[in-house]
């Protein structure tokens, strides 16, 4: 019989360390499914079988299906009495519509938070602005050199986007806000699907981003509101233009 040690070590006994392993497995399992939808390597409306992806990660079927259970919430997935798992179908202008204002409404909130900045959070934001440029440049590079966007390229780009956004959610006081955006976060992800998987508009994003760095840097909070708001606005447009 094998037991498992806690950080203050005392030791759990094998009925109390399963669920942490069937919880990590399914978290796995999760994320694996999470990153198949996201590479876009199954298309809106397929079929998702649970027992195909199950010999597909190697794994049985339960942590599938609760993973499937998952991401029914996320929106990613639709599920029909007798019909099993398809890929949700792609965001309408309406909802594309309403997912920036449900983002406006948080991160407005977020910024107003966050001024004044204090200056270790300040660094953070910068050199999240900066990952982020970086990630552009990488993407004008690939542009520019007629390599396809690969999946790696755009996740990385997103990633530094999204982290640019984390850092002012994290430091305006109210984590509420943050876990608000969190589980909005696969709904981006599913707006990102509807518009397909090129880059368009990171010179404009880029230039957002700055102007919202500046205007929180400069302690005036109606100035940093206005620069978030005008950054997501440009979503808005940018999405409906492409939608």
């Amino acid at each position: 019989m094998t037991t498992s040690m806690t950080s203050d070590g005392a030791q759990l006994g094998p009925d109390q360390s399963r669920p942490v392993e069937r919880r990590a497995l399914r978290d796995g399992v999760y994320d694996a499914i999470l990153e198949l939808l996201l590479e876009g390597r199954v298309k809106p409306g397929a079929s998702l079988s649970i027992d195909a992806l199950a010999r597909q990660l190697g794994v049985s079927p339960t942590p599938v299906r609760e993973a499937m259970v998952q991401l029914e919430h996320t929106g990613l997935v639709t599920r029909a009495a007798l019909k099993g798992y398809r890929v949700a179908p792609p965001l309408s202008a309406e909802r594309m519509s309403e997912l920036v204002d449900a983002r406006t409404i948080l991160e407005i909130a977020a910024v107003r938070g966050a001024v004044p900045i204090t200056g270790a959070a300040l660094l953070e934001l910068k050199a999240a602005h900066s990952d982020h440029v970086l990630a552009a440049d990488y993407v004008k590079r690939v542009r520019a050199g007629n390599d396809e966007q690969s999946w790696s390229v755009i996740r990385r780009y997103y990633t530094a986007d999204w982290a640019f956004h984390r850092v002012i959610l994290n430091h305006c006081g109210n984590q509420y806000l943050l876990q608000l955006a969190e589980f909005l976060s696969p709904q981006v992800h599913r707006l990102r699907q509807s518009l397909g998987h090129g880059l368009t508009d990171v010179d404009q994003a880029v230039a957002e981003h700055g102007d919202i760095l500046e205007a929180i840097a400069s302690g005036d909070n109606d100035r940093a509101e206005n620069a978030m708001r005008a950054h997501l606005m440009g979503v808005r447009a940018r999405s409906l233009a492409e939608s």
